[in-house]
């Protein structure tokens, strides 16, 4: 299996036990307090996390240290890749089918999902390789 795809499947399994909860309207705020543990007038106990998430005030740390983790977890794999024939092409080929480069020929979401400049491609060899590599795999039609 994909080297990339494994572990964002265990980080997001990780990331989605963490406890929190995810409100559009006022009626799924007061269901996400009572998820939590609170009471529908604790609203001075939550803090917003993004995208309409919000976790209780006394997880924050524990909130930080894990998503800390979660990224130093990804940055370490990147680094451990040193030819970008690994883990680096590896999340090349995931990223670039997930943003359907093969049809866009776009690389612009792919490393913006990756946080990933050009700059970092010119920077580091093992970026630049792995990228070259994934791309002729897409382009390749192979699975």
């Amino acid at each position: 299996m994909n080297k990339y795809d494994e572990l964002i499947n265990k980080q997001q399994k990780e990331f989605n036990a963490f406890p929190m909860a995810f409100a559009y309207s006022q009626e799924q705020f007061k269901e996400g307090l009572l998820k939590l543990g609170l009471n529908e007038n604790d609203d001075d106990k939550v803090v917003a996390i993004s995208a309409g998430g919000f976790i209780r005030k006394t997880d924050l740390q524990n909130f930080r240290d894990l998503t800390n983790r979660l990224e130093k977890e990804l940055d370490d794999a990147i680094k451990a890749d040193t030819t970008g024939t690994g883990f680096i092409y590896d999340m090349f080929v995931s990223e670039l089918f997930n943003h359907e480069y093969a049809y866009t020929y776009d690389l612009e979401e792919t490393l913006s999902a990756l946080a990933i400049t050009n700059k970092d491609l010119e920077q580091n060899k093992a970026l630049k390789n792995g990228l070259k590599l994934a791309i002729e795999h897409v382009l390749s039609g192979e699975d």
